[in-house]
Protein backbone atom coordinates (compact mmCIF):
# COMPACT_ATOMS: atom_id res chain seq x y z
CA UNK A 1 0.00 0.00 0.00
CA UNK A 2 1.36 3.54 -1.19
CA UNK A 3 2.21 6.26 1.92
CA UNK A 4 0.19 9.09 1.97
CA UNK A 5 3.41 11.20 2.05
CA UNK A 6 6.59 11.79 3.40
CA UNK A 7 6.01 14.26 6.25
CA UNK A 8 8.54 13.66 9.33
CA UNK A 9 10.84 11.71 6.64
CA UNK A 10 13.85 13.38 6.43
CA UNK A 11 15.71 13.57 2.73
CA UNK A 12 18.91 14.26 1.27
CA UNK A 13 19.21 15.11 -2.72
CA UNK A 14 22.56 15.74 -4.04
CA UNK A 15 23.06 18.07 -7.53
CA UNK A 16 19.65 19.74 -5.65
CA UNK A 17 20.53 23.00 -7.25
CA UNK A 18 18.93 22.66 -11.23
CA UNK A 19 17.44 19.98 -13.29
CA UNK A 20 16.16 16.84 -12.29
CA UNK A 21 17.91 17.14 -8.47
CA UNK A 22 15.45 20.19 -8.11
CA UNK A 23 12.53 18.73 -9.49
CA UNK A 24 12.91 15.60 -7.00
CA UNK A 25 13.37 17.88 -4.08
CA UNK A 26 10.78 20.20 -5.17
CA UNK A 27 8.10 17.10 -5.66
CA UNK A 28 8.96 15.87 -2.04
CA UNK A 29 8.53 19.24 -1.05
CA UNK A 30 4.98 19.19 -1.83
CA UNK A 31 4.61 15.48 0.11
CA UNK A 32 5.86 17.25 3.31
CA UNK A 33 9.35 16.12 3.34
CA UNK A 34 12.01 17.60 4.86
CA UNK A 35 15.08 18.19 2.25
CA UNK A 36 18.46 18.68 2.46
CA UNK A 37 19.61 20.08 -0.77
CA UNK A 38 23.34 19.81 -1.68
CA UNK A 39 25.25 21.57 -4.82
CA UNK A 40 27.85 23.79 -5.63
CA UNK A 41 25.83 26.87 -6.22
CA UNK A 42 25.12 28.70 -3.30
CA UNK A 43 22.71 30.91 -5.27
CA UNK A 44 21.05 27.74 -6.68
CA UNK A 45 20.41 25.97 -3.32
CA UNK A 46 19.06 29.45 -1.97
CA UNK A 47 16.61 29.50 -4.74
CA UNK A 48 15.26 25.97 -4.82
CA UNK A 49 15.53 25.72 -0.50
CA UNK A 50 12.56 28.89 -1.31
CA UNK A 51 10.76 26.71 -4.09
CA UNK A 52 10.25 23.50 -1.73
CA UNK A 53 9.41 25.90 1.56
CA UNK A 54 6.37 27.57 -1.19
CA UNK A 55 5.43 23.77 -2.17
CA UNK A 56 4.69 22.81 1.61
CA UNK A 57 8.25 21.38 2.60
CA UNK A 58 11.17 22.21 4.47
CA UNK A 59 14.66 22.55 3.19
CA UNK A 60 18.18 23.61 3.88
CA UNK A 61 21.14 24.34 1.92
CA UNK A 62 24.48 22.44 2.35
CA UNK A 63 27.28 23.72 -0.42
CA UNK A 64 29.27 20.76 -1.15
CA UNK A 65 31.83 19.85 -4.28
CA UNK A 66 31.36 16.00 -4.25
CA UNK A 67 34.73 15.98 -6.18
CA UNK A 68 36.33 16.29 -2.55
CA UNK A 69 36.91 12.73 -1.31
CA UNK A 70 36.00 13.92 2.40
CA UNK A 71 32.61 16.14 1.32
CA UNK A 72 30.42 12.76 1.21
CA UNK A 73 30.83 11.67 4.98
CA UNK A 74 31.17 15.45 6.06
CA UNK A 75 27.40 16.19 3.85
CA UNK A 76 25.96 12.90 5.90
CA UNK A 77 26.98 13.95 9.32
CA UNK A 78 25.88 17.80 8.28
CA UNK A 79 22.75 16.60 6.92
CA UNK A 80 22.03 14.46 10.02
CA UNK A 81 23.35 16.83 12.48
CA UNK A 82 21.10 19.74 11.02
CA UNK A 83 17.48 17.05 10.78
CA UNK A 84 18.36 14.65 13.69
CA UNK A 85 18.23 11.35 11.36
CA UNK A 86 17.85 10.36 7.53
CA UNK A 87 15.46 8.39 5.58
CA UNK A 88 16.21 8.64 2.34
CA UNK A 89 19.48 9.55 0.14
CA UNK A 90 18.63 10.72 -3.76
CA UNK A 91 22.75 10.71 -5.43
CA UNK A 92 21.77 13.10 -8.31
CA UNK A 93 24.63 14.99 -8.97
CA UNK A 94 26.38 14.15 -11.93
CA UNK A 95 29.43 15.68 -14.22
CA UNK A 96 30.11 14.80 -18.02
CA UNK A 97 32.26 16.16 -20.86
CA UNK A 98 31.69 15.37 -24.61
CA UNK A 99 35.00 14.46 -25.90
CA UNK A 100 36.78 11.27 -27.27
CA UNK A 101 38.44 8.65 -25.39
CA UNK A 102 41.93 9.89 -27.32
CA UNK A 103 41.68 13.58 -26.34
CA UNK A 104 39.72 12.54 -22.90
CA UNK A 105 43.03 13.36 -19.91
CA UNK A 106 43.49 11.42 -17.09
CA UNK A 107 42.52 14.56 -15.21
CA UNK A 108 39.20 14.09 -16.77
CA UNK A 109 38.44 10.67 -16.15
CA UNK A 110 39.55 11.23 -12.54
CA UNK A 111 36.85 14.19 -11.87
CA UNK A 112 34.05 12.31 -13.46
CA UNK A 113 34.69 9.08 -11.88
CA UNK A 114 35.19 11.10 -8.22
CA UNK A 115 31.55 12.91 -8.84
CA UNK A 116 29.50 10.28 -10.82
CA UNK A 117 30.83 7.09 -8.45
CA UNK A 118 32.84 7.45 -5.68
CA UNK A 119 30.64 10.57 -4.61
CA UNK A 120 27.60 8.07 -4.64
CA UNK A 121 29.55 5.10 -2.90
CA UNK A 122 31.27 7.22 -0.04
CA UNK A 123 27.51 8.91 0.54
CA UNK A 124 25.80 5.45 1.02
CA UNK A 125 28.39 4.16 3.07
CA UNK A 126 28.51 7.00 5.43
CA UNK A 127 24.05 7.07 5.17
CA UNK A 128 23.52 3.12 6.19
CA UNK A 129 23.88 3.82 9.71
CA UNK A 130 21.41 6.41 9.73
CA UNK A 131 19.07 4.68 6.91
CA UNK A 132 18.91 1.43 9.21
CA UNK A 133 18.28 3.24 12.23
CA UNK A 134 15.46 4.86 10.48
CA UNK A 135 13.33 1.51 9.88
CA UNK A 136 12.21 3.25 6.33
CA UNK A 137 15.37 3.79 4.78
CA UNK A 138 15.36 4.36 0.85
CA UNK A 139 18.13 4.88 -1.65
CA UNK A 140 17.64 5.66 -5.07
CA UNK A 141 20.67 6.00 -7.64
CA UNK A 142 20.02 8.15 -10.60
CA UNK A 143 22.06 6.90 -13.50
CA UNK A 144 21.59 7.32 -17.19
CA UNK A 145 20.92 5.39 -20.47
CA UNK A 146 24.77 5.09 -21.19
CA UNK A 147 25.07 3.01 -17.70
CA UNK A 148 23.90 -0.01 -20.17
CA UNK A 149 24.80 1.66 -23.35
CA UNK A 150 27.67 3.52 -25.50
CA UNK A 151 27.83 6.72 -27.22
CA UNK A 152 30.31 8.24 -29.04
CA UNK A 153 32.44 10.59 -27.07
CA UNK A 154 31.19 9.76 -23.55
CA UNK A 155 33.65 7.34 -22.53
CA UNK A 156 34.39 8.18 -19.53
CA UNK A 157 30.53 9.35 -18.45
CA UNK A 158 29.59 6.42 -19.83
CA UNK A 159 32.15 4.36 -17.85
CA UNK A 160 31.05 6.02 -14.63
CA UNK A 161 27.33 4.89 -15.03
CA UNK A 162 28.40 1.70 -15.85
CA UNK A 163 29.71 1.72 -12.29
CA UNK A 164 27.37 3.56 -10.60
CA UNK A 165 24.52 0.79 -12.14
CA UNK A 166 26.73 -2.03 -11.20
CA UNK A 167 27.39 -0.81 -7.39
CA UNK A 168 24.24 -0.01 -7.18
CA UNK A 169 22.83 -3.58 -7.97
CA UNK A 170 24.92 -5.10 -5.31
CA UNK A 171 24.03 -2.65 -2.53
CA UNK A 172 20.24 -3.15 -3.10
CA UNK A 173 21.22 -7.28 -2.22
CA UNK A 174 23.97 -6.45 0.49
CA UNK A 175 21.19 -4.18 2.73
CA UNK A 176 17.55 -5.56 2.12
CA UNK A 177 17.80 -7.44 4.65
CA UNK A 178 18.19 -4.06 6.70
CA UNK A 179 14.83 -2.62 5.80
CA UNK A 180 16.96 -0.70 3.61
CA UNK A 181 15.57 -0.46 -0.35
CA UNK A 182 17.95 0.84 -3.32
CA UNK A 183 16.99 1.74 -6.53
CA UNK A 184 18.63 2.54 -9.77
CA UNK A 185 17.00 5.05 -12.18
CA UNK A 186 18.15 5.48 -16.06
CA UNK A 187 16.23 7.71 -17.48
CA UNK A 188 17.04 8.43 -21.60
CA UNK A 189 17.74 11.79 -22.55
CA UNK A 190 16.08 14.83 -20.09
CA UNK A 191 15.46 18.50 -20.70
CA UNK A 192 18.11 19.62 -18.41
CA UNK A 193 21.19 21.89 -19.10
CA UNK A 194 23.66 19.10 -19.26
CA UNK A 195 22.14 17.41 -21.91
CA UNK A 196 21.92 20.64 -23.85
CA UNK A 197 26.15 20.56 -23.37
CA UNK A 198 26.44 16.99 -24.37
CA UNK A 199 24.63 16.88 -27.43
CA UNK A 200 23.53 20.56 -28.10
CA UNK A 201 21.97 18.98 -31.55
CA UNK A 202 19.33 17.76 -30.10
CA UNK A 203 15.72 19.13 -30.26
CA UNK A 204 15.12 19.19 -26.58
CA UNK A 205 11.43 19.31 -27.26
CA UNK A 206 11.40 15.19 -27.70
CA UNK A 207 13.37 15.18 -24.04
CA UNK A 208 11.55 13.90 -20.63
CA UNK A 209 11.21 16.61 -18.37
CA UNK A 210 12.74 16.36 -15.24
CA UNK A 211 9.29 16.60 -13.47
CA UNK A 212 8.64 13.19 -15.02
CA UNK A 213 11.74 11.66 -13.86
CA UNK A 214 10.55 13.09 -10.60
CA UNK A 215 7.61 11.38 -10.69
CA UNK A 216 9.39 8.02 -11.09
CA UNK A 217 11.12 8.47 -7.84
CA UNK A 218 8.74 9.54 -5.56
CA UNK A 219 6.81 6.30 -7.13
CA UNK A 220 9.55 4.17 -5.84
CA UNK A 221 9.69 6.22 -2.62
CA UNK A 222 6.28 5.53 -2.41
CA UNK A 223 5.92 1.55 -2.36
CA UNK A 224 5.84 0.38 1.23
CA UNK A 225 4.63 -3.55 0.17
CA UNK A 226 6.43 -5.79 -1.28
CA UNK A 227 5.88 -5.86 -5.25
CA UNK A 228 8.65 -3.32 -5.61
CA UNK A 229 10.54 -2.37 -9.06
CA UNK A 230 14.19 -2.38 -8.33
CA UNK A 231 15.56 -0.97 -11.29
CA UNK A 232 13.43 1.72 -13.91
CA UNK A 233 14.63 3.20 -17.05
CA UNK A 234 13.33 6.50 -18.63
CA UNK A 235 12.71 6.82 -22.51
CA UNK A 236 10.48 7.54 -25.26
CA UNK A 237 10.66 4.86 -27.86
CA UNK A 238 9.77 6.77 -30.92
CA UNK A 239 9.53 10.08 -29.45
CA UNK A 240 13.47 10.76 -27.85
CA UNK A 241 16.07 11.36 -29.98
CA UNK A 242 18.57 10.05 -26.96
CA UNK A 243 16.87 6.10 -25.99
Amino acid sequence: MASTGFSGRVVLVTGAGRGIGRAIAIALGARGATVALAARSAAELDRVRGQVEAAGGKARAFVTDLEDANAPGALIASAVDAFGGLDILVNNAGVAISRPIAETTTEDWDRIMAVNARAPFLLCREALPHLKRSGRGRIVNLSSVVGYKGYMNQGAYTASKHALAGFTKVLAQEVLPDGIRVHLVSPGGVDTDLAGRMRPELDRSGLTSPREVADVVLFLLDQEGNAVIDEVTIRRPGKSPWA
